[in-house]
């Protein structure tokens, strides 16, 4: 939680200070409402930096959706919410100012830059917007919440920080909180690829709306593609409808945004295309609440986080230990006393190592030190030659530097250091 900001209402000569007249040039956004500069404002003791909406006189949003953002944002105050730092009203004029998000929009960075964002981050965004609909949902007052009523990935502003926050409140409507399944009767409103199919064909508006169109905006950030493209024929192509038909398939490969593909693990993948398929259920019951899933979203956040960490480089202090689990291991005690189990060292032919790693290949890279390059391999468990991909044992091969290739002495304390080790030693456990 945040605390409040100082809320106000500001002159129009302000506006026009800040705006340098309307100047095209501090455009930052257009939407519905109309269109969003970029302007100092003063605020308490000093001027920041804001984003001013000015209502176009031609939009369909009106002084009802004006009044309704005013509402509902005075009211608010979350992290993940953006703030509201006051409104102007001058003859027919109708100006919100916001604080402004220096990274723009989350539909910005999707779709309208060719911009890498990592998966980390990407989860991280998507976790941090979880949080300021489950906020609206049950935390705003004791007997009521708040259905967002627009939710998508343009009205989640990024700040300089990355963290997200949810924005444009003009079709927001308040909702009972004692009950799940409590509704809102109302007329449609909202944007198409982002409206909850029972909503639109019933008109009652519930909670469970906010969440398929969360879920929506799910598979925008994990397949990279618009809640509605338009295709090459002229068609249109609903984004829910195309992944989810590869999702039942079980075909989530084709679906991913090829940037993001060697980041993911499977696990996580697998668990947030599951939720992404739950928001997006047929019948608003069997949808999550969106506590439920901010709690899945952690987890999944924690399993990246996780795989990411056993992605780091190896420690070279500590690769001779992590090289003599992957060696074979003598276990018929023939050349030891009885019950002893050592590692038995063999010698390679480069030409072997290169067919064991594919020669040496980039995507086989387990580690890398000041010393050289720890390789991923595959040779035949009974004669030690190179095999198949993925068949036969896993090795790990070092490959030296040429300014650290060790000399003939080094060689020989290294193969004793192996040799000479307890099977309890500190490299079972390193």
């Amino acid at each position: 939680m945040q605390l409040p900001q100082p809320f106000r209402r500001i002159e129009y000569h302000e506006i026009l200070t800040a705006t340098q007249n309307f100047d095209e040039s501090l455009v930052i956004g257009k939407g519905g409402f109309g269109k969003v500069y970029k302007g100092n404002i003063i605020n308490g003791q000093s001027f920041v930096v804001a984003a001013i909406k000015r209502l176009d006189l031609e939009s369909s949003q009106g002084p009802e959706e004006f009044w309704a953002e005013v509402k509902m944002l005075s009211g608010l105050c979350h992290r993940n919410i953006v703030s509201l730092l006051g409104f102007c009203i001058h003859e027919h004029e109708r100006i919100l100012v916001y604080e402004y998000m220096s990274n723009g929009t989350l539909d910005f960075h999707l779709h309208k830059i060719d911009a890498q964002v990592s998966w980390l981050r990407r989860l991280n965004i998507c976790l941090g917007a979880a949080h300021g609909l489950r906020y609206l949902h049950n935390d705003v007052g004791i007997d009521s919440g708040i259905i967002h009523r627009d939710f998508k990935s343009s009205n989640i502003l990024l700040h300089e920080s990355w963290t997200a926050k949810i924005s444009d409140f003009g079709l927001s409507k308040t909702c009972p909180t004692n009950q799940s399944s409590t509704h809102v009767n109302t007329n449609v409103k909202g944007t198409f690829g982002y409206l909850d199919p029972k909503y639109f064909e019933t008109g009652m508006l519930t909670r469970k709306s906010d969440v398929y169109a969360f879920g929506v905006v799910l598979l925008e950030v994990l397949c990279r593609k618009c809640a509605v493209e338009k295709l090459p024929n002229g068609e249109a192509r609903n984004l829910a409808a195309w992944a989810q038909n590869y999702i039942k398939e079980g075909n989530f490969k084709h679906i991913i945004d090829s940037d993001i593909r060697g980041e993911m693990s499977p696990k996580c993948l697998k668990e947030f295309v599951r939720i992404a398929e739950r928001c997006l259920h047929d019948n608003p019951k069997q949808r999550p609440t969106m506590a439920g899933v901010v709690v899945t979203l952690e987890s999944i956040l924690a399993l990246q986080e996780k795989f990411n960490k056993s992605l780091q480089p190896i420690d070279t202090r500590t690769i001779f230990g992590r090289m003599v689990d992957m060696l074979p291991f003598a276990s018929n005690g023939e050349n030891f006393g009885k019950g002893d189990s050592r590692p038995t060292v063999n010698e390679f032919r480069f030409d072997d190592l290169e067919k064991a790693t594919r020669e040496f290949n980039p995507n086989l890279l387990l580690g890398e030190g000041r010393s050289g390059k720890v390789f991923l391999g595959w040779v035949d468990q009974n004669t030690l030659a190179a095999s198949k991909k993925g068949g036969g044992m896993a090795v790990a091969i070092k490959r030296f530097k040429q300014e650290h290739f060790p000399h003939e002495y080094e060689w020989l304390q290294i193969i004793d250091f192996i040799w000479y080790q307890e099977p309890s030693s500190s490299f079972e456990q390193s």
